[in-house]
């Protein structure tokens, strides 16, 4: 994926979310966790909100080195090569190099993949395993069948903290030790990011997905910057979904008093799994000309058929949705157009390429000399009639 890329799904097979935009805003693993969403359904706007950088000298890394030296893991894992040898060399640097690698001749040492291994190998060590597939989604399955209740787990990050890795790890009892081998930094192009920020704003995204706390937090601060931090917690706290992968990652946001869904296993799948039970629970659904209705953020679903809808329409179809089957003004429904100015001839025309949208012209009825409403079938009036 495109450091920012929009596809849109075939609209012939809607998944579960069809016609809704999500955000992405990890630097890693973006392309997998974009992958996941596009396959069900939905839009993604990527903008890495932060860039990794190796460390040379760090006082985090050196403390995390210290603490290794002077009371040793039962379990180091290594999850990228040139972070693994990064460390062996900052540790040499400080002086410590031969106790580092005295220290991990003597744990269990699980190694990413073969990159790592052969990092593990070049610096006189030997890995306990390394799975097959690279994944460290088979690490932790590893570690959890093996069960890890107070044992203490180094972990070697690679840049963005692992998606759900240590809070899985915790969970389950573990006592984890992060070693820290990059420093995370602004991205030079803020461009990405500052039209998230906008999209956020404007309501144009349905769910922002973080995967790590420097994401979150370097969005707040961007945000800050702007001067947009208020508009941001108040799209976050109503409109948008703010998923975390777990709570770790949570924490900038529910500092700011922003509450978040995260799912039950803290990885990048149940995740996905999450905003496609959570954004189609909030879509709207009506009984409308005998047809069933269903708005999302950027298109409606016409009987599980999903039709896109300009953006003029879509503001439209929510004005009229607010109160089913009651007539809606003109007046009204212009100030709910973008840069519509006064003259409500431009309602009538995005009101006719709604019902083209639509592909069904009589669920939105016009009434002469007042306005439109959506054709509410009558076996639903009395649950609306208050709305």
């Amino acid at each position: 994926m495109d450091e920012e890329q929009q596809q849109r799904p075939d609209p012939g097979r809607p998944g579960p979310l069809a016609g809704f935009t999500v955000g992405v805003t990890a630097a890693r693993r973006a392309d997998e966790l974009g992958a996941l969403l596009q396959r069900r359904g939905a839009v993604v706007l990527h903008a890495p909100a932060l860039r990794i950088v190796p460390l040379a000298d760090d006082g985090e890394l050196l403390a995390a080195t210290k603490e290794i030296i002077d009371q040793a893991p039962d379990i180091v894992v290594a999850t990228t090569a040139i972070g693994f040898r990064g460390w062996v060399e900052a540790a040499e640097g400080w002086g410590f190099g031969e106790e580092l690698l005295q220290r991990l001749r003597d744990v269990e040492l699980l190694a990413r993949g073969p990159k790592v291994k052969g990092a593990i190998r070049a610096a006189g060590l030997t890995e306990e395993w390394s799975p097959s597939s690279e994944s460290m989604a088979e690490v932790l399955d590893r570690l959890l069948e093996e069960g890890v209740d107070g044992r203490r787990i180094a972990v070697q990050l690679h840049g963005e903290p692992l998606p759900g890795f240590v809070e899985s790890l915790r969970a389950a009892g573990a006592e984890v030790v992060p070693v820290p081998v990059y420093r995370w930094m602004p991205p030079e192009d803020l461009g990405p990011v500052d039209r998230l920020l906008d999209a956020v704003v404007s309501r144009s995204v349905d769910a922002i997905t973080f995967t790590s706390a420097p994401a979150a937090a370097s969005l707040v601060s961007r945000a800050e910057h702007r001067g947009l931090l208020a508009d941001l917690l108040a799209a976050l706290g109503h409109d948008i979904v703010p998923a975390c992968v777990g709570p770790v990652t949570a924490l900038p946001l529910q500092a700011l008093g922003v509450d978040t869904v995260q799912p039950e296993r803290f990885r990048l799948g149940p995740l996905v799994q999450l905003l496609c039970q959570e954004l189609p629970s909030r879509a709207r659904a009506l009984p409308i000309a005998g047809h069933r209705l269903e708005i999302r953020g950027h298109a409606v679903l016409v009987d599980g058929e999903l039709k896109p809808v300009p953006p003029a329409g879509m503001s439209l179809l929510r004005v009229l949705s607010r109160r089913p089957g009651w007539v809606v003004a003109r007046a009204e429904l212009l100030r709910a157009l973008p840069g519509a100015g006064r003259d409500e001839h431009a309602v009538e025309t995005a009101m006719a390429r709604l019902r083209t949208a639509l592909g069904a012209p009589k669920l939105i009825q016009t009434v002469v000399k007042r306005g439109y409403r959506l054709a509410l079938d009558p076996a639903a009036d009395a649950k609306y009639a208050d709305v």
